[in-house]
């Protein structure tokens, strides 16, 4: 095996971050760019010398161009094996597992999760580690480090190979497996819950509408919902993954799934619908009349989890992201079991669920998962709610319905300003955090500030702490606001603004959301100023 050495030159020293790398794919695309992120990576990955590598993506365009290439370079970095996806298709928590289930020293993701995907649009690329979880922040550290001061990439002279034929070749000495995408990932699901009762549910007429939004559950979906299920065929609707996701935007949220909620919401509605996202990672779960927010669904899935095979001797605990509604913390009480509130991002989810503290994890960002593999997961939350339907005999709206009798109904709702200014939406935040020493005892309509404050998380199992993950706004009664910038986009900032109003069981229960957060809302932008700043008079998004 010959090894090429190619000269380069460091990153202009943007940080990737600790979600991968994602810009735009004409930046992917400059000479040795790509190159030097995936070089970087295998520079800090210690013990690559003859380990397994695993490689795969989300189908978004570039896509099958990179993986040819970080093929080649880990021949020559001294990886011993590579495991890829057919077609270079893996879903983000089935890439999870294969780097679980087949003990491999980690894998490389290539997604920019739910951004839209074509040549004018975004790309990404990731390290998850051995636990099958996305790198911790020592391991991304290291690697933008060494993209500040790397010289050269490594590679080996070989063809292309077929990425859609599923069987072992070489590449420079070294063994490359296709593997079938979905296999390994299905026989989880069938472990994990009880495919005869869900089975028996769709044979007795129960029907569902699943959006894969042409991204990368389509293959699952349909092997799991309509062949290994028996749901009828047509329901997995936009089931074939595309380089540009059909030119639409593979967020599974209200404005982009808007087709699946008109549908949910009309006459013509099937028992159950849901969608999950562009890399698989991220769902949407909507009742016949009814939207169930994600902050909702994870309190509802860990209240009947143990009706799940997988899940029958009970919660170790519950974790949640600071944004999320407190839904979940009530549920954890009932059970008697901790609930942990983290910053945003999975790999503090991971720290928990690899320490046995917790078991079922979620983030409003419509992120749910369990210890099942180490990244949130949108079709098994799908197959979770079908499992406790199943069981319960009972539609999802009386469901949430029963719930909200027992426990309270938290309502809930997130606006996003999106592509704003990046000087404007640090210039918000900077004077909010200034004025949160302020807030307190200040009325703002009816609502009253009991405290304000920059949340910051100490970690129970490494000690870690992290700080400056959000400003809060808590009123009397239980009402809060919470304000973030998100690093998720590649253009501009974002602004989340997350609304939440506590009402206790035997109150206004069925009431519309908006009615319900309206004094939140003025009071946001009394509080932050945010036509202000960003001269914006409405959300982009609300979820």
């Amino acid at each position: 095996m010959t090894i090429l050495t190619m000269p380069t030159t460091p990153f202009d020293g943007q940080k990737p971050g600790t979600s991968g790398l994602r810009k735009k794919v004409k930046v992917f695309q400059q000479p040795n760019y790509s190159e030097n992120f995936i070089q970087s990576v295998f520079d800090v990955v210690e013990g690559k010398e003859g380990a397994l590598l695993v490689i795969g993506g989300d189908g978004r365009f570039h896509n099958r161009t990179v993986i040819q290439q970080a093929v080649r370079m880990a021949a020559a970095n001294g990886f011993g094996k590579v495991l890829v996806g057919q077609g270079g298709i893996l879903s983000t928590p089935a890439a999870s597992n294969v780097i679980r289930q087949y003990g491999a020293i980690g894998g490389l993701v290539l997604s920019a999760s739910h951004n839209p995907g074509g040549p004018d649009e975004d790309f990404g690329i990731k390290y998850n580690v051995s636990n099958g979880g996305p790198a911790p922040e020592k391991i991304t550290e290291a690697i933008y480090d060494r993209t500040t001061t790397i010289d050269r990439w490594l590679t080996v002279e070989a063809a292309d190979i077929d990425l859609d034929a599923i069987g072992t070749v070489e590449v420079g000495g070294m063994s490359v497996e296709v593997i079938d995408s979905v296999a390994d990932y299905a026989a989880l699901m069938e472990a994990l819950f009880d495919f005869d009762a869900i089975r028996g549910m769709a044979d007795g007429g129960f029907t569902l509408a699943f959006d894969a939004m042409s991204a990368v559950t389509g293959p699952y979906a349909h092997e799991i919902f309509e062949g290994r299920l028996g749901f009828a065929p047509g329901t997995v609707r936009n089931g074939t993954p595309l380089e540009d996701f059909g030119h639409h935007h593979p967020d599974p949220n209200l404005v982009h799934a808007k087709e699946l909620y008109d549908l949910m919401m009309s006459a013509a509605a099937p028992d159950f619908g849901a969608a999950s996202d562009g890399d698989g990672d991220r769902n949407l779960i909507i009742g016949k009349g009814i939207f169930i927010t994600p902050s909702d669904s994870l309190a509802m899935l860990a209240a009947n989890a143990h009706l799940a095979k997988g899940y029958a001797g009970g919660l170790k605990g519950i974790a949640r992201s600071m944004p999320t509604s407190a839904a979940a913390d009530r549920v954890a009480e009932a059970l008697g079991i901790s609930c942990f509130e983290t910053p945003t991002g999975w790999k503090f989810f991971g720290n928990l669920l690899d320490a046995g503290m917790a078991t079922i994890c979620g983030e409003e960002s419509a992120g749910t998962g369990s210890d099942h593999v180490r990244e949130k997961d949108g079709i098994w939350a799908v197959l979770l709610w079908l499992n406790i339907l199943a069981i319960r005999q009972v539609p999802a709206k009386a469901l949430a319905q029963d719930h909200w009798a027992r426990f309270g109904r938290n309502y809930y709702a997130r606006h996003d300003y999106e592509a704003l200014s990046t000087d404007k939406a640090n210039a918000l935040i900077a004077e909010l955090t200034a004025a949160l020493p302020a807030l307190p005892a200040t009325a703002h309509g009816p609502l009253v500030v009991a405290a304000a404050d920059s949340f910051s998380y100490a970690d129970p199992v490494d000690g870690s702490v992290s700080a400056n993950q959000g400003l809060r706004v808590m009123f009397e009664g239980g009402s809060r606001i919470v304000f973030r910038l998100s690093g998720t986009g590649t253009e501009g900032a974002t602004l989340r603004v997350y609304l939440e109003r506590y009402e206790p069981a035997g109150g206004t229960l069925d009431a519309e959301t908006p009615d319900m957060l309206a004094d939140l809302i003025a009071a946001a932008d009394a509080i932050a100023g945010i036509v202000r700043h960003t001269g914006r008079t409405a959300p982009d998004v609300v979820t």
